[in-house]
């Protein structure tokens, strides 16, 4: 089985512009990224993927592999979906370009799942972490995942799910944290599908999996992702990057 990661990365950031290549500790964001999964040793190959000269020129002259998007695409499904078609790949695994304090163990869960799937019950994969501030909880910034008995998901949404009409109901809350894991088969049916209403309403690009009868494998974890959106975020980075010096 061939598993590859792909960096979906854009230049462009409504509350961060060209964040992937602010400094972080004498490198900048993307390639603090890509040699942190390059460095998990659980791929057989990582690729940057980005439609923008500054992002192409960077990862190109620090001796990475980088693709070249050649169509405009409104999510990063659609953008790893470009750069893999004529791949021979059977795995693909996204993450996140703005998260370059990557999660080992998520990431090595995730593939483990997909080699032990002999009878190919799982089209994706991806990733969820308890929460229970109730702030955190009702801030549609953080989307929620519900699933089955076999950690299937049911469906994902920026409201409350499931509504506490009972409060002592043992119910968790899980975040979904945006890194997935795709049998490429998966990725390509997405990329040739239209968006359905669901996706549409809450902009969820999962939906659209869902909606289509996909099944994603949810796989738990204790540690949150530390992603970078804000200039806060950096200076926070910046500090965790120092600490582990």
């Amino acid at each position: 089985m061939k598993i590859i990661a792909v960096i979906p990365a854009r230049y462009a950031s409504t509350r961060f512009p060209a964040k992937l290549m602010q400094d972080l500790g004498g490198k900048t964001v993307i390639m603090r990224t890509y040699e942190a999964a390059v460095n998990t040793g659980l791929f057989d190959d990582v690729f940057v993927v980005t439609d923008a000269d500054a992002i192409f020129n960077e990862v190109q002259g620090n001796g990475g592999k980088v693709i070249r998007s050649i169509k405009t695409h409104e999510s990063g499904s659609d953008r790893i979906a470009e750069a893999v078609q004529d791949m021979d790949v059977d795995v693909v695994v996204n993450v996140q370009g703005d998260e370059p304090f990557i999660n080992k163990a998520a990431l090595k869960a995730l593939v483990d799942a997909f080699v032990s799937d002999v009878n190919q019950k799982i089209d994706l994969g991806s990733v969820m972490f308890e929460i229970k501030d109730k702030e955190a909880i009702e801030n549609p910034n953080n989307v929620k995942v519900i699933v089955d008995q076999q950690n299937f998901a049911l469906y994902f949404s920026r409201s409350v799910i499931p509504y506490p009409r009972e409060v002592n109901s043992g119910v968790r809350y899980m975040k979904h944290i945006g890194i997935y894991a795709f049998r490429k088969q998966a990725l390509m049916d997405f990329y040739s599908l239209p968006m359905l209403s669901l996706e549409a309403s809450e902009k969820l690009e999962q939906l659209r999996y869902l909606e289509y009868g996909k099944r994603i494998k949810m796989i738990e974890t204790d540690q949150g992702s530390i992603g970078i959106d804000t200039l806060e975020d950096l200076i926070e980075a910046r500090k965790l990057l120092a600490s582990q010096a």
